[in-house]
């Protein structure tokens, strides 16, 4: 992040006015964001290079990311390459896929 600016007093939650570069493309982006979200990017640990959270948007490339559609993916791994029926269940996680306009795509459990 470049920069954290306040903005002016309004009722309801406390907003920042945030900006910043991306390390991808270099260019330079600028949103408002509430200073909770702006507070847990800047303590988080570990965090993703070029993939930024705000509360429950995710940022790539200085732009919101889109929901692209929705699938199952079973969460087990077969235990041999023969078609063989082991007597185990499947279990399937549904997840929700959202995408940047440059073409990272992510998968977030549904």
């Amino acid at each position: 992040m470049d920069t954290i600016e306040s903005l002016e007093p309004h009722a309801g939650e406390l907003m920042v006015r945030v900006s910043y570069t991306c390390q991808a493309c270099e260019a330079s982006y600028a949103h408002n964001a509430a200073f909770h979200d702006v507070a847990a990017v800047l303590n988080r640990t570990g965090s993703v290079t070029g993939l930024l959270q705000f509360g429950g948007v995710y940022f790539h490339c200085g732009e919101p990311m889109t929901f692209a559609n929705s699938s199952g993916r079973s969460v087990r791994a077969p235990l041999a390459t023969e078609d063989a029926d082991d007597g185990l269940l499947d279990v399937y996680l549904k997840t929700r896929v959202i995408q940047c306009r440059c073409g990272f795509r992510m998968e977030l459990p549904a």
